[in-house]
């Protein structure tokens, strides 16, 4: 005899609500600046990571690498805050993923804090 199990009733309530997801725009705007970068050779792999309450758009040098930049978008009610991270610090933090964006149409370099 077969039994019947509704799925429905056993997802998740965090399957879709809550969870915080790139657009299809935002999506377009990251890979336009790191097609960009590739070009120059200064970029070669990306990965998008989803935790539920950020995603998170990374950039490596070489595929085994640790990420050379990382772009977050969280969610606080209805509005999103991303941020650049170099590794661990932050670059800019905005409430526009354009504005954040703009840290990379100038040359990046690494400024000693010593």
């Amino acid at each position: 005899m077969a039994i019947m199990i509704e799925l429905t009733g056993n997802r998740s309530k965090k399957s879709g609500r809550g969870r915080t997801f790139f657009s299809r725009q935002e999506l377009r705007q990251l890979l336009d600046v790191y097609s960009r970068r590739v070009a120059r050779g200064e970029w070669r792999d990306y990965a998008i990571d989803h935790d539920g309450q950020a995603a998170v758009f990374s950039v490596f040098r070489h595929s085994y690498d640790s990420p050379l930049f990382s772009v977050s978008k969280s969610n606080t009610g209805r509005d999103s805050s991303y941020t650049v991270f170099h590794g661990r610090q932050k670059i800019k933090q905005d409430r526009s993923l354009g504005d954040v964006l703009k840290v990379f149409d100038r040359p990046l370099r690494l400024i000693s804090t010593h």
